[in-house]
């Protein structure tokens, strides 16, 4: 009897984007506590046989409508439930933020993302975004909104504008979802991006620890990522930023091994996607980033601001990809 040989990086990769079945909990669940380095090196595996390791996307975000969202999200500063000080205001002008994108372009990002707190887009607000869509493409950029709930009528206008990524994300498992958010339902997330899908456009959708939630919910919620009729094309994992004045400002207490672990997991589970280092980058050392890439994660946030929220800023961003001999990815033309 002979020992069979290891699978290459080729193999690993082409036998994770071959994988038909469904992803059970249990068989996750076991993935994300494996050994750390064993789980390291199979994500970097899967990684390598997808991606070039050394290359990083970089996206740009801007709020165009801050603030007065009438969901009760307990994480967010934007909610009119959350006494954190942020005041609201109206969508912003077509020509600032073509300037903003401008900008953004030149210092590196190739897609810009924008976002509006509203619980659903009105009609007589989607000329505009149009507008706003129409005017980043034909800068070279691919685009990005997050506007809250979709129809499948709101979603095929969009795509007809050129809308290339939609973000949604579903935040947590779904048991967990009622301890953070009580003014819409799981399902309401997941039927929006079924209208996404349906309407030609790619899915952005991850989600945030450090709320509170277990090891368990933060595998539930990638397993019903990877689980979708086709799995997120960019997968956002956030680490909470405690809002003073939001429910959740004494939380946030995450062992950085656990927020590792759940990177190697999504980049195992879906081999084929930008897994993105998200929002409390700013807060993080340099050496756990430089796991969280190891481990998987190709793209992240650049700016100062992240809608309201601190990012790290050009320089600090710029000397890490030196120090690791990162470079960003070229967008395809």
């Amino acid at each position: 009897m002979t020992m069979q040989e290891p699978m290459t990086a080729a193999q690993e990769g082409q036998a994770s984007a071959l994988r038909s079945a469904p992803w059970s909990q249990s068989e996750a669940l076991a993935v994300y506590q494996m050994p750390f380095m064993e789980l390291l090196f199979r994500a970097q595996t899967v990684h390598r046989a997808h991606f070039e390791p050394s290359t990083v996307q970089t996206s740009q975000l801007l709020s165009v409508k801050t603030g007065g969202c009438p969901e009760d999200c307990k994480y967010c500063s934007q909610s009119v439930f959350n006494p954190t000080g942020l005041k609201a205001s109206k969508l912003m002008a077509l020509e600032r933020v073509l300037e903003e994108a401008a900008r953004a372009k030149e210092g590196g990002a190739t897609r810009y993302c924008m976002g509006a707190a509203w619980r659903s887009p009105k009609d007589r607000d989607l000329d505009e975004i149009e507008a706003m869509v129409r005017g980043v493409k034909a800068l070279g950029m691919e685009t990005c909104m997050t506007l809250g709930m979709l129809d499948a009528h709101q979603a095929r206008r969009l795509k007809e504008a050129g809308l290339d990524y939609y973000n949604h994300n579903i935040d947590t498992s779904e048991r967990f979802y009622g301890e953070i958010i009580t003014t819409r339902h799981f399902n309401d997330r997941i039927e929006t991006l079924g209208h996404v899908r349906d309407a030609g456009m790619k899915i952005c959708c991850g989600g945030i620890l450090g709320m509170g939630e277990t090891q368990e919910d933060r595998v539930a919620m990638l397993v019903t990522l990877a689980n979708l009729p086709v799995p997120p094309e960019s997968v956002p994992i956030n680490m909470l930023i405690p809002i003073p004045g939001s429910p959740l400002e004494n939380e946030g207490h995450l062992d950085p091994f656990d927020f590792v672990r759940t990177i190697a997991l999504a980049r195992i589970m879906m081999p084929t996607s930008h897994v993105r280092l998200s929002a409390g980058r700013k807060d993080m050392s340099d050496e756990l980033q430089a796991l969280c890439f190891f481990a998987g994660a190709n793209s992240i946030f650049v700016g100062d601001v992240l809608l309201t929220a601190a990012n790290p800023g050009e320089g600090r961003d710029a000397a890490l990809f030196r120090r690791l001999g990162l470079k960003p990815e070229a967008l395809e033309q």
